[in-house]
């Protein structure tokens, strides 16, 4: 773990200190208005699930984020079985460093703390989530003086290391998710697309989860997300305002224990989501809210409430 974080910090570092020469002298924000108008805001806040792998206003940047998850559960054996609350917390270091023109890098490091009540009282879990490390290659962008509409079509890939803990002994809770980690090696393959006409643009993600079986013979479901944002941009040399509706989707495939399918652990939900961000100077705030729309998760015995976040950036 100790290797893991400091391979981070080094990287975080090492990014900053190539670029900082060339920014002492540079209007810090005029660099965000040029990237707005050429949207090279790749991902926006609908990739990577549904809580993002990027910021609008910081293409290049690290920084912090807060995000809440609200659910409630039973366990269906009778109509009148009592539902539970479930609050999943996690506070997340993240960043996205270029390394070539064409190629980026994202890192996600999480530190979860979850409570739920049940029949026997109240529980609760912390520690370390899954470290995600994804590179996105830039196939298709239009140049930025070239048409009025503007494209961009990214292709990614990458791994979530298993450096959250997973419990065996949740297994047979009815939300089975209820973990700091899967504690297996999960793949992931992701593609963004960005249409921008003047201040006016869309983002449309897909990305799919391949996870593998952990140590205790236990394997989630793969899990594919989609989604689109439209955004506006209103921007000037000392200051940003992007306001964003859009939608989010997860499908979860069936969880396996010792290779045999767990009954009632696939399913499927549909999110709308709005929220902005705002910028100045390196600095920007960003906020997303979440409601479900449509939603069967694990036979109808887990419910979602609603998700937000809040995140705070300095860009690189």
């Amino acid at each position: 773990m100790k290797k893991i974080m400091l391979f981070i910090i080094i990287g975080f570092s090492m990014t900053y200190a190539a670029e900082k020469d060339s920014l002492v002298t540079e209007n810090p924000f005029k660099r965000y208005y040029k990237l707005l108008d050429d949207c090279d805001a790749c991902g926006c806040s609908a990739s990577g699930g549904s809580m993002g792998f990027s910021s609008m206003l910081n293409p290049n940047f690290i920084g912090v984020r807060y995000f809440y998850q609200s659910y409630q559960s039973t366990d269906g054996l009778y109509s009148n079985s009592p539902w539970y609350n479930e609050n999943f917390n996690t506070i997340q270091l993240w960043g996205r460093i270029p390394v070539t023109t064409k190629i980026q890098v994202s890192l996600l490091l999480p530190y979860q703390f979850h409570n739920r009540e049940s029949n026997t009282g109240g529980q609760s879990i912390s520690g370390l989530g899954d470290l995600t490390a994804l590179g996105f290659y830039s196939i298709v962008k239009t140049k930025k003086d070239s048409l009025t509409f503007k494209h961009h079509v990214l292709l990614g890939g990458g791994v979530k290391i298993p450096t959250g803990k997973y419990n065996e002994s949740n297994n047979g809770s009815v939300n089975p998710s209820y973990q700091l980690g899967t504690g297996s090696w999960d793949y992931i393959v992701a593609t963004e697309y960005i249409f921008r006409k003047k201040q006016i643009g869309f983002n449309a993600m897909l990305n799919y989860t391949i996870k593998t079986e952990n140590e205790k013979n236990y394997r989630f479901g793969n899990q594919f997300n989609y989604g689109g944002t439209f955004f506006y941009v209103v921007a000037n040399e000392s200051f940003s305002f992007v306001p964003q509706l859009g939608f989010a989707g997860e499908v979860y495939e069936s969880n396996y224990q010792h290779q045999q399918k767990v009954r009632n652990t696939e399913g499927d939900i549909l999110f709308g989501k709005m929220g902005f961000e705002i910028g100045k100077n390196r600095f920007s705030l960003g906020a997303n809210a979440m409601l479900p729309i449509h939603q069967n998760l694990t036979g109808g015995n887990v419910e979602a409430n609603y998700r937000w976040s809040i995140h705070f950036n300095y860009s690189l």
